[in-house]
Order: structure tokens, then C-alpha cells, then sequence
């Protein structure tokens, strides 16, 4: 009997270290370009009193799908923020960790710049110069080669007598998926032979595109985009790779430069007019949700015209909001938790 006693005991203690151990806090993680405005809707959130200020950390879009979908459970993240739409194979990666019901939230735009220091003069290139300066390899006389090019004159003669030196982020990053998409890719289709190889084999064209040089003319600097500003201004030569949204919040220490003859500004990037922009994403894991508590109050929060709306908090933390209609659809699709579809 007392055993019997002994063993029920152990039993409930073990199930009260169960419960105190479950979260009063959503957790967040993901990418550096969307942190900021998830932390600025999880202070707001939290500012309000009713749930705990969720906590975000930034670990990169593919560093945060990765953690997400590694299981269901306290120890796992509620939320994931990514600069890139989640690819399939995250989403069988999930699957197979039993993670099958997730909502996408579309959170507005964000165009990616070429920064450099304001105490030079501005950057000037085309999406081709920018493929010839950063492909591991380019083609020269209808052949593909290593990158020759040492400075942006040897790309171009009307561009500066000064090295190569970008700082940008890793392949785990969605800013770099998506300055591969759209600035190298677009570049990379400037060349006819290159342009005749998208056409006939897209995988072997995607894999010259997205080459980055590994001579030391492209520098990984990470997913701190602080420490990429202080090199900036440390050596008013390097360019950087990274978010409009950064760009705004470090105005008075850094410019953003003009690709294809178009500046990064707010009204360029919504209106459509500035060639590197991409949407901005957050990901739920609904098993969470009624688990952790104040899941879907935070949805309602984020996708507030308060918020993310035209005249939203975030529009001040560099935001480019979507459009009214649009605006309401993803709310309408946040707050009823609808199922993530993959085209």
C-alpha cells in the first residue's frame, strides 16, 4: 500500500513539474529582416497587460523553419518569421516531425539594398553589374570562367577604380534567397547564353545564378545586420547586402544605392518600381495554439490596420504595407487559422 501510495505521488509530481513547465510566453524565432517589426508588435502586444510579451529571437528565415519544424511542444517555437515564402521541403520536413497545420501570415513588402557608407559617394549599378561582380563564375567569350573581375571597373569603366568588397548574408538567410532571386538571376539573364540556358535547363542556370564567389571579394557577415553597418562605416568602400527596413532605422550612417536607375524608397518599393523587393512572412504552428496562451490575440495584433495597416506602428519601423484588399484577406486568413496551401 505505501508503495502503491509512494508511486501515485511520484506520479503527481511529475505531472505538476509537466504543468509548471508548460509556457506562459509565445515563442518566436526567425529572420533578422522581420524581427524588428515582431518585436515591435510583441512590446505593443505585451504593453497591453492581458499575456506575456512574447519572446523573438533572430536566427535567420532558414535557421527559424528549421527550428519550427523540428517538433510539437513547448520546447519548440510557436512562431516563425521568414523573409521568403517557406519552400516544400520545409513543409515536408515539418510533416514528418507531425507538424501539419500551419498558417501562413503575409506581413508586406521589403525591398533589398546595396548600402555604403554616407561619407562616400552613393552606389550606381544594374542588376548585370551586380551578377558580374559577385558570380563565382561569369561568361566571357561564350564561355563560363572564374570571376576575373578585382574591382567594379574591371566590371564596368564607368564605375569606381575600387575593390570588390561586399558584406552580405549566408546562404541560411532569406535575404540572401531572395538577392539571388532577384538581383543575381536578373543579372545572370542579361547574358544571351545564359539567358539560352534558363531555357533549356532552369536547374543548371539557377545553380551559375546563384554561385557567389568564395575569393573574398563576397564577405558572410551573418545574420547581424548591426555588425554589417559598423563595417560600413568603418571602411567607406564595402557595399552591403540587406533590407530596406535596416536601411531606414540607419539613415544617418548609411545610404541605400540605385539599382537600374531607381532609388530604394518607400513609395519605389510599394508602388512596384524598385527590381529587388520581396514579400515578408510569418508561420504559425496551430498545434500550439489554445497550448501557449495568447497565440491567436497576437495574430489579431499583428495583422491590425494599427499594426500593419497603411498608416500602421510598423510602417515607422520601414514596413512597406500591403494593399487595403490584400491586407484583409491575410487578416481574415490569420485570425481563422486557415491552413497553409502550397501552390
Amino acid at each position: 500500500m505505501l508503495k502503491k501510495t509512494l508511486g501515485l505521488a511520484v506520479i503527481a509530481t511529475v505531472a505538476l513539474a509537466g504543468q509548471a513547465a508548460a509556457r506562459d510566453q509565445i515563442r518566436i524565432v526567425g529572420s533578422s529582416t522581420v524581427f524588428p517589426f515582431a518585436t515591435t508588435v510583441a512590446e505593443t502586444f505585451g504593453g497591453k497587460g492581458k499575456f506575456a510579451t512574447p519572446v523573438v529571437e533572430s536566427t535567420g528565415s532558414g535557421g527559424g523553419l528549421k527550428l519550427f519544424c523540428a517538433g510539437i511542444g513547448d520546447e519548440h517555437p510557436d512562431i516563425t518569421n521568414a523573409s521568403r515564402r517557406i519552400k516544400k521541403s520545409e513543409v515536408e520536413k515539418c510533416a514528418k516531425a507531425g507538424i501539419t497545420d500551419i498558417t501562413e501570415v503575409k506581413v508586406g513588402f521589403d525591398g533589398i539594398v546595396l548600402a555604403n557608407s554616407k561619407s562616400t559617394a552613393p552606389v550606381a549599378l544594374t542588376k548585370k553589374q551586380i551578377f558580374m561582380a559577385l558570380a563565382k563564375q561569369v561568361p566571357i567569350d561564350g564561355k563560363l570562367v572564374d570571376n576575373p573581375y578585382k574591382t567594379w571597373k574591371d566590371v564596368d569603366p564607368s564605375l569606381p577604380d575600387t575593390k570588390i568588397e561586399v558584406l552580405g548574408p549566408p546562404p541560411t538567410s532569406g535575404t540572401r534567397d531572395a538577392f539571388s532571386e532577384l538581383a543575381m538571376e536578373g543579372g545572370a539573364k542579361k547574358f544571351a547564353s545564359l539567358k539560352a540556358l534558363r531555357k533549356s535547363d532552369k536547374k543548371a542556370f539557377k545553380a551559375v545564378a546563384h554561385a557567389v564567389r568564395e575569393d573574398g571579394a563576397y564577405i558572410e557577415a551573418g545574420e547581424n545586420d548591426n555588425l554589417i553597418v559598423q563595417k560600413l562605416v568603418a571602411n567607406p568602400n564595402a557595399i552591403g547586402v540587406f533590407g530596406f527596413s535596416f536601411l531606414d532605422q540607419n539613415a544617418d550612417k548609411i545610404q541605400g544605392g540605385v539599382i537600374g536607375g531607381v532609388k530604394p524608397t518607400f513609395e519605389n518599393i510599394s508602388g512596384g518600381q524598385y527590381g529587388i523587393s520581396r514579400s515578408l512572412y510569418f508561420y504559425v504552428k496551430n498545434a500550439h495554439v489554445g497550448k501557449v496562451p495568447g497565440i491567436k490575440e497576437f495574430l489579431s495584433e499583428f495583422t491590425s490596420e494599427d499594426a500593419f495597416g497603411e498608416f500602421g506602428y510598423l510602417t515607422e519601423k520601414g514596413l512597406i504595407p500591403l494593399s487595403k484588399e490584400e491586407r484583409s484577406q491575410v487578416r481574415d486568413s490569420a485570425t481563422s487559422l486557415s491552413k497553409l496551401k502550397m501552390m
